[in-house]
């Protein structure tokens, strides 16, 4: 079957997304990492962030905001996905594509607390008396919590691994994909799934760590692969 023209533009235009957001995610968690000591920092109190974040300046919050967008980048790749693997596991390919939506806007939530609500918390605290500054450590330790655990991390990172699975799943099924893209995928969502429960336990953060180099390199190959769809379905 020959796929439209339409289709085969709609799933290269999702492949370019993921290798555009591996290249952007790659530059500014280097960033945060050389200036912010990202994502350590995460770990310590408000006493000790809010000024180093405030101290990023309008850069920093730039490229604050910026990180929170990349995730809607997963949006575009889930149409892709849906488009095309729907020949080979169609209901699959539906999923992974809502698990996209899922995780792009739940880990964009999370990250958006740090140019937005953490930041106006941050020029607070320096003029803040000890007793509203309690009260700031316990709004930010919230905002950790809620936004940055639980929705961030938890819900988004679980979406976004589950959308990983599903694609990987419906290459499996593919006559048009290489097996060895499929065990790459179910590979690559296995590490992201282990790495989620960080927060849980310290004995997966070896895993962790690892997977900070893991996500990149997939989404960079399961772009290149969707950047490759040819008109026959």
């Amino acid at each position: 079957m020959t796929r439209p023209v339409n289709e085969v533009t709609a799933v290269r235009t999702g492949g370019w997304a993921l290798i555009a957001a591996a290249i952007l995610f790659i530059a500014v968690f280097s960033y945060l990492a050389a200036k912010f000591d990202y994502p350590d920092v995460l770990d310590r109190p408000a006493a000790e962030v809010l000024p180093r974040l405030i101290a990023l300046g309008s850069t920093g919050r730039a490229v604050w905001a910026l990180y929170a967008l990349v995730p809607l980048l997963l949006v575009p790749a889930g149409i892709a996905v849906a488009i095309g693997l729907r020949s080979a596991a169609a209901g699959a390919a539906r999923s992974a594509a809502a698990f996209a939506v899922i995780s792009a806007f739940s880990m964009m939530l999370g990250l958006l607390r740090w140019p937005s609500i953490q930041w106006e918390l941050g020029r607070a605290y320096a003029g803040a008396s000890p007793s509203a500054r309690e009260s700031i450590d316990a709004v930010f330790a919230g905002l950790n919590s809620y936004l940055g655990n639980f929705i961030g991390e938890f819900v988004g990172e679980l979406s976004l691994n589950t959308f990983f699975a599903l694609t990987a799943f419906a290459m499996l099924r593919s006559a048009h994909h290489p097996m060895w893209l499929g065990i790459g995928g179910m590979a690559a969502s296995l590490f992201g799934f282990v790495a989620m429960f960080r927060n849980v336990t310290p004995a997966v953060g070896t895993i962790a760590d690892i997977n900070n180099l893991v996500l990149p390199i997939w989404l960079v190959v399961l772009g290149v692969a969707l950047v490759r769809e040819r008109a026959q379905a």
